[in-house]
Formats: C-alpha cells, structure tokens, sequence
C-alpha cells in the first residue's frame, strides 16, 4: 500500500492489547500502533493523534465499545472502524453496521485473518465474519419471516450475495465464480434495485433484516 496504516487498538484485556500490538508492528505497512482499555483514553488519543484504523472490543468491562463509536462519530473521525470482539448480542450487531462499523471479527479468528480485515477495509470493502451474524440469522422471527419482502434471487445473485458476505473484491468475486469484474457489478446492480439500496454495506443490512432465511439459507429449522 502507498501509505503505513496508524491503528488505535481498544481492549480492555492487556494481553490482548500486547499481542496485537506485537502482531501489527511486525507486520509491514504498519506504522503508528497505540493501544488502551478505555473509551474515554481512546476519545482523547483521537483529538491529539491520527489514525486510519481502529480496532474495538465491544465489552470493555464497564463500558462497551459503541461509547466510542458514538463519540468518534461527533468528533469526527474519519478511518474506519473494526469491531474485533469475542462476541455481540444480536441486537448490537444490525446497530453497529447502522453506525458505520466497517466490519466485525471474532477474535477467534487467525493473526492472517486479523491483517487481512483491516486491508480490506482500508480499500473501502467491508468484513463480515459470518460466525458474528449466524445467530442473527438463526434467530429470524416467523413475524420477520412474513413481513419480507417478495423477490426471490437467481442462483448467479445468490452466489455473489453469498461472496459478498465474505468480504470478497469484486475482482476476487469474479475469480471465484468464473465471472467478468462487469457481470458482478451487472449482477450487483440488481441486487441493488431488488434490495432498494445503493451499498454494499446496506445490502448487508437488508438482507439480514429481511432475507436471511430465504436468501442466505440459514433459516431457523
């Protein structure tokens, strides 16, 4: 990359905090790493310091992480945010892509894994790790179930709506599914027009709020 990534790490675990900040400085295109365990420390590093990314736990003890989204938010702020936790409640997790967040990563997730999101989402692209959102999707209420909306997906839709969800480049997508970079972004268009949106990240939304049994197969059984 053409310029070193400056990341704010916020953990509340000191271990946590030191073997991330070990990882990233090892790692080239890293530059500044600076590390805390709370909200309002962070807030203050924000207002003194530059940063492109910020990776937030969301249970920080006695405060949880989205403090912090809010106040970065009215401050400012202008990288991107990774939520990298060991878990959400479900409720949170719509709220936190509502706000924003530009990803989400367990933190059982590989130190590759790790570098591999903030990568992606400095390039604008967004990180979902699926074991965030099955819950979510697991626990699609019969009430959501009859209140979505009507389209269906072609099998090519499904396939790219399911790489989306992987994080992949439209490019990686391509590869994936023996497809043109133009056929995604045709078949993303439609996805779009179905869904009403204009983003990757609010098609995320959406389908997770209307069309997670039906369109991703991950129904409650």
């Amino acid at each position: 990359m053409n310029q070193e990534i400056r990341v704010l790490l916020i953990d509340d675990h000191e271990l946590f905090r030191e073997s991330v900040t070990r990882l990233l400085q090892a790692e080239p295109g890293f530059s500044t790493v600076r590390a805390c365990g709370q909200v309002q420390e962070a807030l203050s590093l924000l207002e003194s310091e530059v940063f492109d990314v910020v990776l937030l736990d969301y249970n920080l003890g006695n405060e949880h992480g989205m403090l912090f989204v809010d106040g970065a938010q009215e401050r400012g702020f202008k990288g991107r945010i990774l939520m990298v936790t060991a878990g959400m409640p479900s409720t949170i997790v719509l709220r936190v892509l509502e706000r924003g967040v530009a990803g989400i990563l367990l933190k059982q997730a590989s130190p590759a894994e790790l570098v591999e999101a903030i990568h992606k989402i400095m390039s604008g692209q967004a990180w979902l790790d699926w074991r965030s959102v099955r819950p979510l999707i697991e626990g699609v209420s019969l009430r959501a179930e009859e209140q979505r909306m009507k389209p269906s997906l072609t099998p090519r839709e499904r396939a790219v709506l399911l790489a989306v969800f992987e994080g992949l480049s439209n490019k990686e997508v391509a590869l994936k599914l023996d497809l043109s970079e133009s056929g995604v972004k045709a078949v993303l268009h439609q996805l779009f027009a179905k869904t009403g949106v204009r983003t990757r990240g609010q098609l995320v939304r959406v389908t997770l709020e209307k069309h997670a049994e039906d369109w991703l197969g991950m129904g409650t059984r």
